[in-house]
């Protein structure tokens, strides 16, 4: 078993390396600290042991006794993963850790992560090398937290050109700035300080190294000294929903596809699940019994993802459905078909039950029968209007879905955020029972005109509804909705 030293990077999930996933994803130990994003920590085992030696209340856990802890977990024959903002040999103290775990005789690996010395300047418009501006960078703390440190020669740095990042320096800006001066650096250097770099929540501000001091700043900051502190390439934040949060409430294991589509627009998400979805009542009988007869519908009906993810596995593979039809209800749901293999055969332009049966065929002479595995609770609208156009019609329950309360501090949030994102009636059904029109943003987003309607019948006032029912959709609604109150 082995000590996995993994750097988080900065703060956006998205910079972990795919080695730092792969070692998460099976760790039985994650010791954290509180510069690594939350999130990250999902990607372990759901019954892997956390521990949070990061800032709390009395002071941080002392860097002694991580080192012991990190010996007595990887001794024990535990997979460790020892999960660091940044880079774990950038200011990191991995450096000692991993003597304290060599000395131990204890099996140990680094997985480099993507430092905030060169991605909090990128994220921020900034590239710390230039051509015809520095040809080299100098990464440096602001302080020294050890008598022992060699310290640092200020003055040196002015003189030598280049761009000059400094970490943990807020507080003593002071004591460098004049140095760098003395050393050469003109007092009209262009200056970046960045704080929260590559977070939802970063902000940037841009002035010259002699201002410095009186820019008014809280840590955890990143400071660009140098000429191409000039150059401003900015992207990060001048995505379409940067600055802006944004509620997500599908069931949590739905949330991430869509949590991602809004994060990559610039959205800071707070995933609130109103609903989680469970197996059907019967334990699946009467999912496989269909799934054992297929070959003798003539077509199959899938209303929902839910309904598709529960349903495909229990089949052997695609061949299953014989000369069966396959039709989805719009083009979310074809798109899970098509994760499994199977390609609708017929998905509306209208993503509803009466879209669908717009362009539903009738049923040949000899009829035929429809198999419509779904929700224990839903719409009687599909079924009915089939068996009125002569199908016959099985449907079979595929999975449940089950009302969650979030917390009242989590509402709290809820009602403080941007615009929230519904993507089913059931969830905007559960979220108005839970939380009440009084903790729902000013901005409420629909997938469909079902959920729509569902919100209204619950008193949620709909601000916009997605051209289709696809999250792409979704997330381009939210953009349009949030434009011009930003």
């Amino acid at each position: 078993m082995t000590v996995y030293l993994v750097g988080a990077g900065p703060g956006d999930p998205g910079l972990l390396t795919v080695r730092g996933a792969e070692v998460l994803a099976r760790a039985d130990v994650v010791v954290h600290d509180r510069l690594a994003n939350a999130s990250l920590l999902d990607l372990a085992p759901p019954g892997a042991e956390r521990i949070d030696v990061g800032k709390r209340p009395g002071g941080p856990v002392d860097q002694a006794s991580i080192n012991d802890l990190l010996v007595e977990r990887g001794g024990a024959g535990l997979e460790v993963v020892r999960l660091k903002g940044g880079d774990p040999f950038v200011f990191g103290r991995g450096g000692e850790e991993a003597l304290a775990l060599m000395d131990a005789g204890v099996a140990f690996e680094v997985v480099p992560g993507v430092t905030s010395a060169v991605a909090v300047p990128a994220y921020a418009g900034v590239p710390i090398t230039h051509r015809g501006l520095s040809t080299s960078f100098t990464v440096l703390t602001g302080h020294s937290r050890h008598g022992d440190d060699q310290p640092t020669d200020w003055e040196a740095l002015g003189r030598a050109g280049g761009t000059i990042v400094i970490l943990m320096g807020v507080a003593h800006r002071d004591e460098f700035v004049p140095r760098l001066i003395a050393g050469g650096l003109s007092p009209d250097t262009p200056v970046v300080a960045v704080r929260w770099g590559t977070r939802p929540d970063q902000r940037s501000v841009r002035t010259t190294l002699a201002r410095l001091p009186e820019v008014d700043l809280e840590p955890p900051v990143t400071i660009v000294v140098g000429r191409v502190a000039g150059l401003d390439v900015g992207w990060f934040d001048r995505r379409p929903l940067f600055g802006r949060t944004v509620v997500v409430t599908r069931a949590r294991h739905q949330a991430p596809e869509l949590v991602r589509r809004l994060e990559a627009a610039g959205a800071e998400v707070l995933v609130v699940p109103t609903i989680a979805v469970a197996g059907p009542s019967d334990g699946g009988a009467a999912l496989d019994r269909a799934a054992a007869r297929l070959h003798r519908y003539s077509w199959v009906v899938f209303t929902s993802t839910n309904a598709v993810e529960r349903f495909l596995p229990r089949l052997r593979d695609a061949r299953a459905f014989g000369s069966a039809h396959v039709a989805a209800i719009g083009p979310g749901t074809a798109e899970a078909l098509a994760r499994f293999g199977v390609v609708a055969d017929l998905v509306p332009s209208r993503s509803n039950a009466e879209g669908l049966l717009e362009v539903f065929p009738d049923p040949p002479d000899g009829g035929g029968a429809v198999l419509l595995p779904r929700a224990a609770v839903a719409r009687d609208a599909l079924p009915d209007g089939l068996r009125a156009r002569r199908w016959e019609v099985e449907v079979v329950e595929a999975y449940r879905t089950q009302p969650v309360t979030p917390p009242g501090s989590v509402l709290a949030e809820v009602a403080a955020a941007d615009a929230v994102a519904f993507a089913s009636g059931s969830s905007v059904t559960s979220f108005a029972a839970a939380a009440g029109a009084g903790c729902v943003p000013p901005v409420v987003v629909c997938i469909g005109p079902v959920t729509a309607d569902a919100a209204r019948r619950a008193g949620v006032p709909v601000t916009a509804v997605a051209a289709r029912a696809t999250l792409d959709a979704l997330v381009d609604a939210v953009v349009a909705a949030l434009r011009p109150v930003r």
